[in-house]
């Protein structure tokens, strides 16, 4: 329940191109009585490009400070105050700086809402060529490589496909770590500089991806993609066997619906095809 007329505003910023910025983030930037950027030189870099003129106060808003900062954010949201959040690019809170006041202010009983804008997850996502209907964000992975190794073991069998961010001076070391976890042979691609002059999108298996990096490494900001694991579907069972399948989700608790539909996933059926002989007379 809100208690005050304060709220934060999350705005999403341009990746790259100054092109992508909304009209109304830039009423936001202007208008806003905060501006907790993560980096404030970049911000007023992007609002000299956007002629907007920033008239409330600016603060640095960033990893190192973030935790330090929130309480003071807070309480600028107390007295009325709009607090506009702004990372380097993309929408703060999503591997950025933003999480933890976005938190407190809910806690705080302040509203929080989002100035919509670029997302270097979903174009890189689009741009990759892999399927986008279900996929996994999954952030940085750890830095050490035993970690790192560790965490890309848990993911192995998901399969969606993956969306990670990486660093320019690791990303050789999480490829090879990818084709020993994944196998040379899922598809990947890495998505670099989104948006900007030097955009490029690398596609290939791992094994390719990680060759290439390895003669030419890729510089700049990095997105990730890998495709996921591939489903093994179990072989059909005869019909009684499907309608046996059926009938254990069923007296488990699960609706009727829902068990047809779990089955048909299972063996790869279409859910119609497992409906007519559930029903059949």
């Amino acid at each position: 329940m809100e208690t005050g007329s304060g709220r934060v505003v999350l705005v999403g910023a341009p990746l790259g191109n100054v092109g992508d910025a909304s009209t109304r983030l830039r009423d936001v930037l202007a208008s806003a009585d905060v501006v907790a950027a993560e980096d404030t030189r970049r911000l007023a870099r992007l609002a000299r490009d956007l002629d907007v003129t920033v008239a409330g106060r600016v603060v640095s808003y960033f990893e190192g400070n973030e935790e330090r900062r929130t309480p003071d954010l807070v309480d600028a949201l107390r007295g009325g105050a709009v607090v506009a959040v702004v990372t380097d690019g993309g929408m703060p809170s999503v591997s950025d700086p933003g999480y933890r006041l976005v938190r407190a202010a809910l806690e705080a009983g302040f509203g929080v809402t989002a100035v919509p804008g670029p997302s270097a997850v979903t174009t890189a996502l689009a741009l990759s060529g892999l399927p986008s209907d279900r996929f996994v964000f999954e952030g940085f992975l750890p830095r050490s490589g035993s970690a790192r190794r560790a965490r890309l073991r848990e993911l192995a069998a998901e399969p969606r496909t993956l969306v990670l961010f990486e660093a320019p001076h690791r990303i050789g070391d999480a490829l090879a770590d990818l084709v020993g976890a994944f196998g040379a042979d899922r598809p990947a691609a890495i998505c670099r500089e989104l948006t900007k002059t030097y955009e490029e999108v690398r596609r290939g298996t791992l094994a390719e991806l990680a060759d290439r990096a390895a003669a030419d490494p890729p510089r700049g900001e990095i997105t990730l993609v890998v495709g996921g694991a591939p489903v093994i579907v179990a072989a059909r069972p005869d019909d009684d066997e499907l309608r046996a399948a059926v009938a254990r989700r069923e007296a488990g608790g699960v609706s009727r619906r829902d068990a047809i539909t779990a089955v048909a996933e299972e063996y790869g059926l279409r859910k119609r095809e497992v409906y007519a002989l559930v029903h059949a007379p």
